[in-house]
This record gives C-alpha cells, sequence and structure tokens, in this order.
C-alpha cells in the first residue's frame, strides 16, 4: 500500500486514493485506579506493551502512536517500538474524553485519514483483529468500526419506587426465558478499540457515519479496570494473548550477577573491621527452581575484594552453580562459554545491573536487572524487575523465565 524512501519514511505520491492510516494508545499517567497501569507488568510485559506488539505485526497502520503525558511511559512506549503524543495539559485532566484528546492529535498530524484508538487496557488483542477491523473500513467503505463481545446476559431495569427493589425486564421474556443454545445473546462493546475516519472525530463522534462492529471472541476480550482483574487477565494472557511472530525459545542458561543482584551491592562494616554482605533466602531459593526445570545457572563475578571472593565461594558450594570471573568486555568471555556449551544467545537468560552488562543485556534472549537501575541498563532489559537487588530481583526473574516456559509448553502443545 506504501513504498518506503530512503530516509525511512513512507512515500504515498502513488497512491491518490490512499488513506493514512494512524494507530493511537491513549496512556495518561494519571490514572485513579491503579498508579501507572498502563506500564504495570502483565506476565512480565508492560500492559501497553501487549497492545503495542499486536499493532506492529498486524503491519496495516502507517504510523503508531501512544498518547500520553508521562516520562515513564514515553520511555515505555518508545522502547516498545511507538512514537509518542505528548499531550497537552489541556487533554491530561481526569474530566478529559478520549474524543478530546484523539482530536488534538489530529490536528498535530494533519496528514491522518483514519484513526484507530486502541485500549491499553485490551491484553488478548491480536494482529489478525487490527487486519480484519480496519479493511472494513479502507476496503469495505465503512466509516467507523467498533469492537464488540457476544454476551449472553438477562438485563433487567431499575425502576424507582421509594426505595423499593422494583424491576422489569429489558431484553427478555421471564414468562419464556430462552434456552442459551436458543438465543443469539447481544452485541456489548469491549473496549478492544474504535476506528473512525478523521470526518467523524473532526465532527465531535468516534462512532457514526457507516457503522459497523468488529466481534471478537470473549476469551479475547478482557478489560482491566482495577486490581482484582489483575490475576485473571494474567492467567487468561498466558492462554489467549500474543506473544508475537517468533514463538518463545526454551532458556537453557541462566547467568547472573552476584553483585547488585544477588546482593544490595551495600558492603557493611562490624566493629571489629570485618567486611560483610548479605543474600536474600527468596533469590537463593529462586534458583534451583530453575535448575529443577533443566536451566543451568552461572553466577558471575569480577571483583577481587576478598569478602565477596568468599562469599561466591559459598554461594557457589550452596546452590551448585559454577561460579564464573568475567572481564570487560564481558560480551566476548559470555561468548566463549557459549561456543563451549554450543548455546545460541536466543537461549540465555542474563540478568545485570551495570553499564558494562549492556551488551549482553541487548543480545540475550531474555534478559532483566532489577528495580531502581540506570537507564541506560532499564532500556537494554528486556524485564524490568519489580523487586529490587538483593531483596527478589533474581526470584521474580526465575518465576518469569519458568513463565514464559509454561508458554513454550502451550505452543509445543496447540
Amino acid at each position: 500500500m506504501h513504498t518506503v524512501t530512503e530516509n525511512g519514511k513512507k512515500n504515498f505520491t502513488n497512491y491518490t486514493n490512499y488513506k493514512y492510516v494512524a494507530a493511537v494508545i491513549l496512556a495518561r499517567g494519571g490514572n485513579n485506579g491503579i498508579p501507572l497501569k498502563n506500564i504495570k507488568l502483565l506476565a512480565g510485559v508492560p500492559l501497553i506493551g501487549w497492545v503495542i506488539r499486536a499493532a506492529i505485526d498486524s503491519d496495516v497502520f502507517d504510523s503508531l502512536w501512544v498518547s500520553t503525558d508521562h516520562d515513564e511511559i514515553e520511555r515505555v512506549a518508545k522502547k516498545w517500538g511507538a512514537q509518542v503524543h505528548r499531550r497537552s495539559a489541556e487533554v491530561s485532566k481526569d474530566t478529559t474524553s478520549s474524543l478530546e484528546t484523539i482530536q488534538e492529535f489530529c490536528r498535530m498530524n494533519p496528514e491522518v485519514d483514519i484513526i484507530c484508538n486502541i485500549q491499553a487496557t485490551s491484553p488478548c488483542l491480536h494482529p489478525h483483529h487490527l487486519i480484519q477491523a480496519v479493511e472494513m473500513v479502507t476496503k469495505q467503505g465503512y466509516d467507523s468500526v467498533f469492537s464488540v463481545v457476544r454476551r449472553h446476559h438477562f438485563r433487567w431495569q431499575e425502576v424507582t419506587n421509594k426505595g423499593a427493589p422494583d424491576t422489569k425486564a429489558l431484553n427478555l421474556n421471564p414468562a419464556k426465558r430462552p434456552h442459551h443454545q436458543d438465543w443469539a445473546g447481544e452485541l456489548c462493546e469491549n473496549g478492544s478499540f474504535y476506528i473512525a475516519t478523521k470526518k467523524l472525530i473532526d465532527e465531535g463522534v468516534l462512532q457514526g457515519g457507516k457503522m459497523a462492529y468488529f466481534e471478537m471472541p470473549a476469551d479475547n476480550s478482557i478489560d482491566i479496570d482495577n486490581d482484582i482483574d489483575w490475576p485473571i487477565a494474567e492467567q487468561r494472557v498466558l492462554r489467549f494473548g500474543y506473544f508475537g511472530k517468533d514463538k518463545p525459545e526454551l532458556v537453557r542458561l541462566l547467568l547472573c550477577n552476584v553483585l547488585g543482584c544477588l546482593t544490595d551491592g551495600q558492603i557493611s562494616l562490624s566493629a571489629s573491621g570485618d567486611e560483610r554482605v548479605s543474600v536474600n533466602r527468596r533469590d537463593l531459593d529462586g534458583i534451583p527452581m530453575l535448575q529443577r526445570e533443566g536451566t543451568e545457572v552461572i553466577l558471575l563475578t569480577s571483583s577481587e575484594n576478598p569478602t565477596l571472593g568468599r562469599l561466591t565461594d559459598k554461594l557457589s558450594q550452596k546452590t551448585g552453580c559454577v561460579l564464573m570471573s568475567l572481564n570487560e568486555p564481558k560480551q566476548v568471555e559470555v561468548e566463549k562459554l557459549m561456543k563451549e556449551k554450543k548455546l545460541e544467545w536466543k537461549e540465555v537468560a542474563y540478568i545485570g545491573n551495570d553499564v558494562t552488562d549492556v551488551d549482553c543485556l541487548n543480545l540475550a534472549g531474555l534478559s532483566a536487572v532489577p528495580l531502581d537501575n540506570s537507564v541506560v541498563t532499564l532500556n537494554a532489559a528486556k524485564y524490568q524487575c519489580q523487586s529490587a537487588a538483593g531483596h527478589g530481583a533474581v526470584r521474580e526473574f526465575c518465576e518469569h523465565i519458568l513463565l514464559l516456559k509454561k508458554i513454550l509448553d502451550r505452543f509445543v502443545n496447540v
């Protein structure tokens, strides 16, 4: 539908009837429910990352944007491949409607003809849903299309009568209640996406003109509104979420920094002058969890400090892990190890905390950093732990690896 010029911009000069389609994901920082809900990790992926990945892989959008007023949401959005519409203060209020924000986006991007507003809170959205729905506008001539799910709920209207719980049926005859299989049900918006022409949006509506619905399966229709939904959503996304074009790879080796990952990086002094470091029990318990599933764990150190040397020796004995001392550049020595073990980067997981780890974090099939790391390491890692170094970060990453193994098992058993 378009060509790409040498500078990477899309060229539409040969397509006089071409309609520019933009995807816009609204992600305000000041959510009244779950703080920064849009980037909270769901099954190891920022919530917004699920829909960004689906939108990118659909390949039906000329541009993909996250509209936000928050620095951290902007960082995560860019990391996952979206452009950012930095919305103004006027459309960043609690009272601002989605339509008002989209109208501002349209004013700032006049080349756009069709807007697909994708909800960040719909993590079970798949590329094929977007492909089919967008084509209803670009090829079938609809002005607006929105996602729905079919529900079989009997609805009753509240009738005000001096506080009494009076009611009347809205969508059924109580004397002839239909069987589930004999009733087509009703179409309910599931909130996954709303597609509309710019003309409609300029007129102040997202749904209008020649309208159509796009029906999504109930399994893919989930909207996260509060913390109670989170565990349910995580289980649902593990079964019905979209994990990208390539299936996850089995992690065969975990490389783990001792200082700054297993420990919090602090060294304490006793009254007698002895140096001491501490390790969290939860982190130590996480390592055997991986080992029992056939993943080798190697502990990394590069320090000549005698205290740390004694610690790492004890950790090696306690966990049964090989201890490996790395010099810079770490990537070279890790690749030598991988060659010996006949492994590829996609089979290696790496948890680090320093600038010297960035190359390995970028290359590893799965990589992580503890909470409160530097921006450069955060941007290199594929997973940002919610726990701090020495306080459960390693255990959390081990659990994440095992979670992805369950996903891989799902692919194998399909």
